[in-house]
């Protein structure tokens, strides 16, 4: 019989403070990044702790993961594979090929695709494969599940908790403010990634009895000249000055620097100088419908 497993593919970070700088020397080697704006973005790790939660909150997910295709018959190894930290895809996928995997499902932790959220992610799998000895497992990729009705169902259900924090006269008028990870505009799959943003934004707004919504994109970075995705989120933040806003981070799965930092700490001031009620909604991170949809993901990808 077939040995199947299922590697989970992230972006990575660092723990701990001592991790944070070889972190950032790792991820941005060979970009041509100044110190001062390397020295910047190790002070918003130590803003929010020393280091990073989302290798945690992954291994939570990996742990939900298993232990629900277990409860459906379905026992596999779950291993985690990060593209710029430990523990490495490399490593993970040589651990996979030593146990004996022969079909991998790999599930990148990204919603919605580009070249910045999937193609390099596929790539660093790829060149991961390439180096193994012996021989090499199959690995399949799930189809689209940005608007899976699991995915969204837990999105509807973090918004909720969002909404019921904000004082009952302002449930009512509240501005439904959506946010994902800027990219160049020029970038491959720019195009189908605001797509299907919009699609999850639809199905998320309709779910929640919304009838609009605002996609707004944060944390660019790069060439300042280079035409990126807008509007920014302090544009759209500056249109609805004196209202009650219910920011949902749909572009990320659990939290981490740019949610934790680029969110609770700099959009939560912005907020405040425009007298916005800002309430953000927590990432779907390891919630039970979420996880019940990395199941099913897994389980329609080996079928």
């Amino acid at each position: 019989m077939e040995r199947r497993a299922v590697l989970i593919v992230g972006f990575g970070g660092p723990e701990r403070p001592e991790e944070v700088r070889p972190f950032l020397e790792a991820l941005l080697a060979g970009r041509g990044v100044p110190p001062a704006r390397k020295e910047q973005a190790a002070s918003h790790y130590h803003a929010i702790g020393g280091g990073s939660p989302y290798n945690d909150h992954v291994r939570k997910q990996a742990a939900a993961l298993k232990a629900a295709l277990e409860r459906e018959g379905m026992p596999l190894p779950v291993h985690i594979g990060m593209r710029n930290w430990h523990p490495y895809v490399d490593a993970a996928l040589a651990a996979l090929a030593r146990e004996g995997a022969e079909r991998i499902v790999a599930f990148v932790l990204a919603a919605h695709r580009c070249e910045a959220s999937w193609g390099r992610y596929q790539a660093a799998v790829d060149e991961a494969l390439t180096r193994l000895d012996g021989p090499r497992p199959d690995v399949v990729y799930p189809r689209p599940w940005h608007n899976h009705p699991l995915f969204i169902q837990a999105l509807a259900a973090r918004t909720a908790e969002a909404i019921a924090r904000l004082p009952e006269s302002d449930r009512q008028r509240a501005q439904l403010v959506l946010t994902a990870h800027s990219v160049p505009v020029a970038m491959d799959g720019a195009d189908s990634y605001v797509a299907e943003l919009q699609e999850t934004g639809r199905s998320l707004a309709k779910t929640l009895g919304f009838g609009s919504f605002a996609l707004a994109f944060q944390s660019r970075s790069g060439n300042p000249r280079e035409p990126w995705l807008e509007p920014d989120l302090t544009q759209i933040m500056t249109g609805l000055a004196g209202q009650a806003v219910v920011l949902v981070p749909i572009g990320f799965l659990c939290d981490h620097l740019e949610v934790l930092y680029d969110l609770d700490v700099q959009a939560a001031e912005f907020a405040r100088t425009l007298g916005i009620r800002m309430e953000r909604a927590p990432t779907v991170g390891d919630h039970p419908l979420f996880v019940a949809m990395m199941a099913a993901v897994v389980r329609a990808s080996l079928a």
